[in-house]
């Protein structure tokens, strides 16, 4: 499932059409991935639009176009978005293409979980205006993670991380690698962890939330990515799917098993129950 730093990475893919107007839109109408979207009505509003912005926030974007319309897309499990050139012809799983005159903006997503929105109007849609505050921005306080932990306290703080009501964007691998960073065992239930605790749960939220961005959605390559092998290293990311693989910190053994549903890493050296 992409998380934070691989939506902002695909939502650049189609930065080089900005400013350019779509001559035509083309589709697979009966895709899945139009399942809340009246096609007739994109296909019909969306060309002769130029597109002037986009966003991305969770694990969603938007993209801005003349004359109050709106393009939503989410990514689902297998969804991208990639620009080709303006010969393109459409392949089996491009379920959407913005033809412009010097290229062609492609989302495609063979396995169709992924979602497209669409919304006419003066400003943002309600679907994307009660998306929740990014962990980044002011509003996620310490206070706010504090209260919301203490409202979920019977459940295991990994699950608790991918609510996204709270912990906009983060996914599998990015909880377990802000628990492996905070020292707390995935299977603590949220409302026992200590004040110290809920501090560092929010201060390694922020930072791994930056330095993905910094790296995944700057670069694309390996997640992630880094620029030289010390600092790869020095992610979970980079051991939680190898046999044997070993704590980055303590060189211990690392632990894979399910929580909350999701396969799940951590160091037993370092994040003790």
């Amino acid at each position: 499932m992409p998380e934070l730093a691989e939506v902002e990475f695909y939502r650049k893919q189609w930065s080089p059409g900005l400013g350019q107007r779509v001559r035509a839109v083309l589709v697979h109408p009966r895709a899945k991935v139009f399942r809340e979207c009246n096609v007739r009505r994109l296909v019909g509003r969306l060309a002769g639009a130029t597109l002037l912005s986009s966003a991305a926030s969770a694990k969603q974007m938007l993209f801005r176009f003349g004359g109050g319309r709106w393009l939503g897309v989410h990514l689902g499990m297998s969804g991208e978005l990639r620009e080709e050139p303006a010969g393109y012809t459409p392949r089996k799983h491009d379920h959407l293409v913005l033809v412009q005159r010097d290229r062609r903006l492609v989302f495609t997503d063979p396995r169709m979980f992924g979602r497209i929105l669409f919304f006419v109007g003066r400003g943002p849609p309600g679907w994307w205006t009660r998306l929740a505050p990014p962990i980044l921005s002011e509003t996620f306080t310490v206070a706010a993670v504090a209260d919301f932990l203490r409202r979920r306290g019977r459940t295991p703080i990994k699950p608790v991380l991918l609510m996204q009501e709270r912990f906009p964007g983060i996914g599998n691998w990015m909880a377990d690698e802000i628990l492996w960073r905070a020292a707390i065992h995935p299977r603590r239930l949220a409302g026992v962890l200590t004040p110290a605790e809920i501090r560092a749960l929010w201060r390694e939220s922020r930072r791994v939330c930056r330095l993905a961005l910094e790296t995944i959605a700057g670069r694309g390559n390996d997640m992630p990515p880094a620029l030289n092998v010390r600092i790869r290293d020095s992610w979970l990311f980079n051991h939680r799917w190898e046999d044997g693989g070993r704590c980055p910190r303590t060189g211990a053994r690392l632990v894979r098993e399910q929580v909350g549903g999701r396969t799940t890493c951590w160091s037993p050296a370092r994040q003790k129950l």
